[in-house]
Formats: structure tokens, sequence, C-alpha cells
């Protein structure tokens, strides 16, 4: 049947297309981390972001363009106390604090039910998949109802777990898509053993590369997409000068190195990319948190050899507003795990002699991050401790201490190691730590001062140490006056430090630590130390003992004004 002309120009206009075309629309999030309600549960206070949110955004794009595919690129299943206590439940049999429940136990993963009923095409599988275990990690697969896919994740010799399929095909309006997925492959640095036994992990780009070749040649797409759990490894605006930490990003060399992709959208690293053209390839990273949808229009029409090729394709990201409404079904899916949380989070556990808050800990020593520090150098027998300053919005005031505010210090599940360290190995990692502030120039009273190229939870203080950072030296010459036990540090003392996961296996440019025997893993996730070990002791720390300080003082007062709450 033909279509009249004048139906064909009413096509053109409502849809922007020629009758010929058609427009696949690509809807993406990463970095989820247990955001379903609008809701943070360290300040108790309705947020804008979160799934529930982002499955109306979902709606809307899906009204403009039926023809659409939706993925999530991973880091899904931990992060928020909603997750967390989900978690417990699943890896333990009970709640935390031996809470009571009279309802049915919640046995399946609260983003899985989400996701299903939002309609999710696939899911990457990001690292912090791996935090709580095998167990938990393949009950949350099991109560998905799409493919979580991984194409540099195999498995090894004898291995029982199940594997990962390597890509997902779909068809769309007559148009074949597929979706190769990458892991960032430095799990094995950041887990214990038992939590990814028999899986292996691969060069990403290389993965890319076979899996891309595999499936033109036996699929026969028309659109190839890699949707990765890993970053870019460079500023969008400075591509030719990368972070330094190109084995655990690899989207660069993988859109510059692999022929083949149409398209990447990717994570992990918690920036956001609206985006990205490199060479053919198209880039886009969506915001963490469910802070923004990714979308990305191809424009495809009739190749001469009878197939479909891409004329266009562009992208953007759709921010979560306050004008954004929560979807209902998923608030309800959320309600019983979100009213769980709640319970956990309000128990009293300890108290508070004077007010405290975190604002300025990444430019002073603070009172909070001494409470995070003692807690790792008591539990790991340590000589010194790293942690960085995770929440800057924390303030807890004077008086009773509830789990909720104990846990806002550290919103990560990561877990506690020992290393066998040195002298060394602690001034080059404070070292490290410095590059988040600029060098001065002139008097040091004018910023900007913090280098934005370096992540704020990626600048870890020092404990058990004293120390200055002059920001008037070059990066990799600040550290003045190294102190333990009053003397001053060598080079070649040895030391018990205490790290997290992420950091002894080199993470964020903390290569010193890569290596490093590991003589004690803590098996829980420090949080649950903080809050273990303030139960028993009751008091939070009163002030700070000032082991470290940013000179000269004009600098540190021009930091001041700079710094805000993240």
């Amino acid at each position: 049947m033909r279509i009249p002309r004048a139906c064909l120009a009413v096509l053109f206009v409502v849809f922007g297309v020629k009758a010929e075309e058609v427009r696949i629309s690509v809807l993406a999030t990463t970095d989820l981390h247990g955001n379903l309600m609008p809701y943070d549960y360290y300040t108790a206070r309705p947020v804008d972001r979160g799934l529930a949110k982002i499955a109306s955004l979902i709606q809307e794009a899906r009204s403009q363009n039926p023809n659409s595919l939706l993925i999530d690129c991973g880091d899904t299943i931990q992060g928020t106390s909603l997750e967390s206590v989900h978690q417990e439940y699943i890896e333990t049999g009970h709640l935390p604090l031996n809470l009571a429940f009279s309802g049915q136990p919640l046995e399946r993963d609260p983003m899985m039910l989400a996701m299903n009923d939002i309609g999710y095409d696939v899911m990457v599988v990001g690292n912090h998949e791996f935090n709580f275990g095998l167990k938990n990690l393949a009950k949350a697969r099991s109560a998905a109802a799409f493919p979580w896919i991984s194409a540099n994740i195999g498995l090894s010799p004898g291995a029982t777990v199940k594997p990962f399929a390597p890509y997902f095909v779909k068809t769309i309006a007559g148009i074949k898509i597929a979706v190769i997925g990458i892991t960032t492959p430095s799990i094995p640095d950041w887990e214990s053993e038992e939590h990814y036994h028999g899986y292996r992990f691969e060069d990403g780009v290389e993965a890319a590369r076979r899996v891309v070749a595999e499936v033109r040649q036996r699929e026969h797409p028309d659109i190839v997409i890699v949707a990765a759990h890993s970053g870019l490894d460079r500023d969008p605006d400075k591509l030719a000068t990368p972070t330094g930490n190109s084995r655990e990003n690899v989207i660069y060399q993988t859109a510059t190195e692999v022929k083949g992709i149409d398209a990447i959208v990717f994570g992990h690293t918690h920036q956001q990319v609206a985006e990205l053209k490199l060479g053919d390839v198209l880039l886009m990273q969506p915001k963490n948190w469910g802070m923004s949808l990714g979308r990305m229009d191809f424009v495809l029409d009739r190749a001469a050899s009878g197939g479909w090729k891409i004329i266009s394709k562009n992208s953007r990201l759709v921010p979560v507003t306050a004008a954004t409404p929560a979807d209902a079904k998923v608030l309800e899916i959320g309600r019983p795990y979100h009213e769980l949380a709640e319970r956990y989070l309000n128990t009293r556990i300890a108290d508070a002699p004077v007010s405290l808050d975190a604002r300025l800990a990444r430019i002073q020593d603070t009172a909070l991050l001494d409470a995070v520090q003692q807690v790792q150098l008591f539990y790991a027998k340590a000589d010194v401790s790293f942690a960085s300053a995770f929440n800057t919005r924390v303030a807890i005031p004077k008086g009773p201490v509830t789990v909720r505010e104990i846990a806002a210090l550290y919103v990560y599940e990561n877990e506690l190691y020992t290393v066998e360290g040195t002298g060394k190995m602690v001034r080059e990692a404070l070292e490290n730590a410095a590059r988040y502030f600029q060098t001065c120039s002139g008097d040091c009273s004018h910023g900007p001062l913090i280098n934005r190229q370096v992540i704020g939870y990626n600048y870890d203080m020092a404990q058990g140490v004293d120390y200055e950072i002059d920001l008037t030296r070059p990066v990799g010459e600040r550290i003045r006056n190294l102190r333990w036990h009053g003397q001053p540090l060598l080079d070649a003392q040895p030391l018990r430090v205490a790290v997290n996961n992420y950091r002894s296996g080199g993470s964020a440019g903390y290569t010193t630590f890569r290596g490093a025997k590991i003589v004690w893993r803590s098996g829980d996730e420090i949080r649950d130390l903080v809050i273990r070990y303030y139960i028993e002791h009751k008091v939070l720390p009163v002030k700070p003992d000032d082991n470290w300080r940013i000179v000269p003082e004009v600098a540190r007062r021009t930091l001041e004004k700079e710094a805000s709450p993240e």
C-alpha cells in the first residue's frame, strides 16, 4: 500500500524523520548505587535523584519515541542503606542490629524489582556488584528479568559460577542493535578473592576488540553499542592528557582503538558527559545516583545494499529536577525496604559531646575524619591509617547519635586492609593525595586552589603521622615535616598501614600500595566497623589532634572560601 504524500509530510513534521528513516533512542543510567527512592538516607531529606524519578523520565522518552532500548551500566545493588540492609539480610539471614520484621522476609533485590517494572533491557556488571560476595550477586541477578552482561568477565578453569553473556541483541522497528558489555578489570585489586572466585577479568580493550568483531560477523547488527562500567581516563576537555588510570578506565582507548563501534555509553567515575565524539564514535556518560537519564538518538536510512545505515547520531542528558515526578509503582516497590532502612538508621548508638561537621574536612584536620581514622587504627592494629572525607555534608549535633549519622561518615562498602608498608610508601601516598590541590601562585590569596580533575573522595589524609602540605611546591614535592612518634619518618621505616581495599589495589594513583603484602583483611565493611566501634565506645571524638595542616596559612584560608560540600 502506498502512503499518500500528505501523510508522509505529517510523519516528517511529527517525528522529524522521513518515512523511509527510522529513529532509535538508547536510554541509559549508570552508578545508581541503590538510589531507588528520591531520598538521602544520611540527611533524611528528599532529593532530586533516584530510580523512581528516572522512571518518569524514561516514560516520557518512550512516549516521544517508542523505538527505544534501556541500558544500565552497573554499580546498581550497592550504595544506599535501602540496599545495605537488604544485602546484610541476604548474606547473614538476619537484619542488622537484630531488628525485628513482622512481614515476609524481603528476599528479592529492590533495585532489580524496580528495574523489572520499568522495563530495562540489559545491565552491565559493575565492580560494586561483587561487594557482598557471590551469593548476594547471584541472588540479585536471579531477581532480574533482564540479562547481566560483560564481555571481559570469563570463567576460571573448573568454575561453578554462572557465566555472563558478552553481549545482548535486540531488534527494534526492524533495526538490529547489539550491546556489548565491558566491566572495569580491576576488581581483583579491590575485592577479596572469595568475592569473585571462579571469575577471571580480561583487559577491557582487548575484550571489546574481540567481541565487536565477533558480533559484526555473527549477528550483522545495524548499530553496535559498547555499554561499559569503566571511565574515560581523561578530562573530556583535555583529551590529550590521561589521568593515569588507563587499566581501570578504558573508554578512551576503546573508542580510539577498536573498530566497528558506533557508540559507547559508560559510567564508573561518577562524572557526566552529555556528548563527545572521538572519530566516528559517539560517547555519553549519565550522572551517577539517578541524577540524569542519558539519551542517544540514532537516525537510520536504507542502505544501497538493502540494509540500514546510520545517517545521524547525537546524545544528551536529561536531568532529574524538583519538577520531575516520582513513579508511584516504583515508590511502592521500594516502600517496605525503605521502611526497614529507616528503622535501622534511626537506632541510637552513641553520643556526641560537641557539635561536629565535615564541611572543611579536606582543608583541615577534623574530629569527624579522626573518628574514622581511630576506628581503622583500632581494628587494623596499624601504625598509620589513610582515609578520605567521602561526605563533606555530614553534620552531627551535640547529643544522641544514631546509626544514620555514623553511617554518613562512610558511604561506601569498602573493606579495611592492613598492608606491610614503609615510610616511603606513606610519603608517596601523601604526595599523590596532595594532587587534589593546585600549586599556589603569587601570595596564595587567590584561587582556585582545588584541582577539580582530582575527585574529592580520592584525596586521602593520614593518621598516625604528622605532616604539612606545602602548596607553594610543585606536585610530588609538597609533603614537609613528615614525622612519626615525634621523629622524622625515614623511608625505610617498617609500618603497618591501614587502607581500604581500593587503595590497596592502587586505585586513584595510589600505586605505591599495589603489590604490598596484605597481612589482615576485615571481612566486614568499614562503615560497619565504624558503627560497631561507636556502639562499644559510646562517645565520638571531641576535637581533632591537628596532625596535618596546609601551608602557607593564607592558602588554607583561600581554600576555606573555595570548599563546597559534596
